[in-house]
């Protein structure tokens, strides 16, 4: 109830377009956008990921500061490498864009420095069309009355049956693939190994590194595609990475409805900051419709 009350009071407070907040700045860390916010009166700041389920809190910041949080109901989280359980807190006070408020079911994760204090999935995304500006390192809020995403979106795009997360179609030399929308994906898109094969890049491997998911760590190897096509445009040359050979993953995913015998769509992997860096990105997280432009145009 409070979390609704924090977007009605965003929008009462915007005077020259009552239908978006102001732009505001954000933190761009090593591809990862940041917020400003403060948590239980300490200053911090709060990553914004699309790409998760839950609103999450750093152990870190939880530790470097003692806090003694009430303990909700713990859950298990599903990422890419591993499944782990989690602690879970209740009535955490958080003030974001100068309103304060509180926050439940905050999962206790790992994310990096203490100072990194929250992160904020879908139950932030949910709510309203959200507007990333990559260039200028800009971000705003929409209501859906203020634009119609039908009508403008440019990129194909769908909620994904069973987890309502955003995925869109991308092409990878020519192969046609859904990925899910993931701002917390700071690096390349990340593909299943046997959509890397369809595409031609295991015979064009340049390198592997070690990637971290938010319970463990693994080995992705990468290629240069010769071309993407992302909604209207075409991009040469963008690094894609995928498992290692061997290496065991949960990127792949298809959710089936319980009323229903239609699957819904094969998810094979991620996009990220390296493809959507060049974009203003405008995202109706809960109806899975996305818009893409670059600047000035």
């Amino acid at each position: 109830m409070k979390r609704f009350l924090l977007f009605s009071l965003l929008f009462v407070s915007t005077n020259v377009f009552s239908a978006a907040t102001s732009w505001t700045n954000f933190t761009l860390d090593s591809g990862h956008v940041f917020l400003p916010v403060s948590i239980e009166g300490i200053e911090s700041r709060a990553m914004l990921d699309s790409g998760a389920q839950i609103n999450s809190i750093n152990s870190a910041f939880i530790r470097k500061h003692k806090l003694e949080l009430d303990k909700g109901q713990p859950v298990n989280i599903q990422g890419v490498f591993e499944r782990e359980k989690h602690n879970a807190y209740n009535n955490v006070d958080v003030e974001i864009f100068g309103t304060m408020f509180e926050l439940d079911s905050l999962v206790e994760v790992r994310l990096g420095h203490h100072t990194n204090g929250l992160l904020l999935g879908a139950g932030f995304f949910n709510n309203f069309i959200v507007q990333f500006d990559y260039p200028r390192k800009k971000f705003r809020l929409v209501t859906r009355d203020a634009v119609n995403m039908r009508e403008v979106a440019n990129v194909k795009a769908a909620s994904q049956k069973g987890s309502g997360m955003p995925i869109a179609q991308v092409e990878i030399n020519g192969v046609s693939l859904w990925l899910r929308i993931d701002t917390g994906n700071s690096g390349t898109i990340l593909i299943d190994r046997n959509s890397a094969s369809r595409a031609g890049l295991l015979d064009k491997v340049e390198g592997a590194t070690t990637a971290f998911g938010a319970n463990s760590s693994g080995v992705n190897e990468f290629a240069t595609s010769d071309v993407v096509q992302f909604g209207p445009y075409e991009i040469s040359d963008v690094k894609v990475s995928f498992p290692a050979e061997g290496q065991k993953t949960n990127l792949e995913s298809r959710y089936k409805s319980s009323s229903s015998r239609i699957g819904g769509k094969r998810v094979v992997g991620l996009i990220g900051y390296d493809l959507l860096k060049d974009f203003i990105v405008t995202l109706d997280y809960k109806r899975g419709e996305l818009h893409i432009a670059l600047p000035n145009s």
